[in-house]
């Protein structure tokens, strides 16, 4: 059925109907991971996961890239943004995030000048309204967001804009998958990607993914029949015994991606070794900027690079990431740890899945 309007993606007759042909399908038990935040939140928020089967469990993947933002990350952010000569600019999550002992919010309240964007092409015009101050970016995300990162880069290369420079937390998708399917711990027996970072990288790189570890992929959006279609395709393939990479969001995404947008990461960015919070060092799993680059990289201008950070030993936020373990399972969760109170950025972004279950359960 061809759809047009947002509110045909939660049509509820279309919904119960997808539902019962999941029913239908399932003869056994499966673990699925939805790898986005954003896929999270939509299947919390409609009820969708109460509404499954009891044959299906899903589990909440590292799609959230404010949740895995390693904590040393965060604190090189906080001590950047508390000198005076710094307009400390971030995406508006960020924010709360706690770091060993403050947050970037807590920097604002005490004089630092922090500011919210919602483009970092803002911060390069920061940079160039105030020359006399050091504007700084966070640029974090998965591929989502690294175009437009490596284009507010690039523009303030070309533009020779010296008092700009970005921390870079960039991370891929697919290394991180592959990580999880590596784990001896491994739990996930097929999964959803997401969409929208499909839209931007396509999605080539799953297929020997699908191929070495025999496990289904199945592209998805965010509303709740993308959501259905998505896991009633992956439930056939294993009910099936294949293994296959399918495109459900074929409204948005194709197999080669945004080449465009492809080239301008080429162009800022290289493949790096990267941190997870709570997860650890994942090879090649991050972008950091290329070594012509050097002098817009935040970390070296202040000399925050060595900087390291240990985590919260109350947080089990890594294992929730890794679909090791539920939200509810933390015996933090709702006491501890709060929106107000957090003790790990799962609790505050609004993509993490400890704010879907404490909002929405």
């Amino acid at each position: 059925m061809t759809m047009k309007y947002l509110d045909e993606y939660r049509d509820p007759t279309q919904v119960k109907l997808l539902l019962q042909k999941i029913k239908e399908s399932v003869n056994q038990p499966w673990v699925i991971m939805e790898i986005c935040g954003g896929q999270t939140h939509s299947f919390l928020r409609h009820g969708l996961n109460a509404l499954l089967p009891p044959q299906i469990e899903l589990v909440h993947g590292p799609g959230c890239p404010v949740c895995v933002t390693p904590l040393e990350q965060i604190d090189k952010a906080i001590a950047i943004a508390s000198r005076p000569e710094v307009i400390f600019t971030s995406y508006g999550d960020m924010l709360r995030v706690p770091g060993s002992s403050t947050d970037l919010f807590s920097v604002r309240a005490k004089g630092g000048d922090v500011r919210v964007v919602y483009s970092p092409l803002e911060a390069v015009q920061l940079a160039d309204a105030h020359p006399d101050k050091e504007v700084v970016f966070f640029a974090i995300g998965f591929e989502t967001t690294a175009p437009a990162n490596a284009m507010a880069v690039l523009l303030a290369q070309r533009k020779g804009i010296r008092n700009f420079s970005m921390i870079t937390a960039q991370v891929r998708v697919p290394p991180a998958m592959e990580a999880i399917l590596q784990a001896a711990s491994c739990r996930v027996q097929g999964f959803l990607a997401a969409g929208h970072v499909c839209a931007v990288m396509g999605f080539h790189e799953y297929l020997p993914l699908a191929e070495k570890y025999q496990v289904p992929i199945v592209v998805t959006g965010f509303e709740p029949i993308d959501l259905l279609q998505g896991l009633y395709a992956t439930i056939r393939q294993l009910e099936a015994g294949h293994a296959q990479v399918e495109n459900q969001y074929q409204r948005a995404v194709n197999q080669q991606g945004n080449t465009a947008a492809q080239q301008s990461i080429q162009q800022a960015f290289q493949p790096v070794d990267r941190k997870w919070r709570g997860i650890g060092t994942i090879t090649k799993s991050g972008w950091g900027l290329r070594p012509e680059l050097a002098a817009l990289d935040a970390e070296l201008k202040f000399e925050v690079q060595d900087l390291l950070s240990q985590e919260s030993p109350l947080c089990i936020a890594g294992e929730i990431l890794q679909g090791l373990k539920k939200t509810v399972e933390c015996p933090a969760f709702g006491k501890k740890c709060t929106p107000q109170n957090p003790l790990g950025a799962p609790m505050v972004s609004s993509e993490g899945a400890c704010a879907a279950y404490y909002r929405y359960h």
